[in-house]
């Protein structure tokens, strides 16, 4: 595996509007109607996941293994969110990202979230040897 492309300080960027779908209502983590933390940690995964991608070989993914998230403030349904990325540590096949997350009003979370690389076909078949 010739993880050469990968250096730190690659960003990765996505925006979301909040659906209902996306609430603590409809997660289970809360009983109202705003943008739940199990939203916005997905969000952070897949924000630091697709930035690093395109610098993997192929046959080559990452996995989330960890996250530390502050939420610090509720987003409505309707709301504009955009998260990024910032990978900040390479340890061999760990990746540690810095994270953030805004909506139209200001700073909503924070945190790092760890993702692992692996061959997505060897992850696969060992799993299935384990079921």
């Amino acid at each position: 595996m010739n993880l050469n492309n990968l250096h730190i300080g690659i960003l990765g960027n996505k925006s979301i509007i909040v659906s209902a779908e996306q609430t603590a209502s409809k997660y289970g983590s809360g009983l109202i109607e705003v943008f739940a933390t199990p939203a916005m940690i997905g969000l952070m995964e897949s924000t630091a996941q697709s930035s690093i991608q395109p610098y993997l070989p192929k046959g080559e993914i990452t996995l989330g293994i960890e996250v530390n998230i502050k939420h610090l403030k509720a987003t409505p349904i309707g709301m504009l969110v955009k998260c990024e990325s910032k990978l900040i540590e390479i340890k061999g096949k760990t990746l540690v990202f810095e994270v953030i997350a805004h909506d139209e009003t200001g700073l909503i979370g924070t945190g790092t979230h760890t993702r692992y690389i692996v061959d997505a076909k060897i992850f696969m078949e060992k799993l299935v040897k384990i079921s």
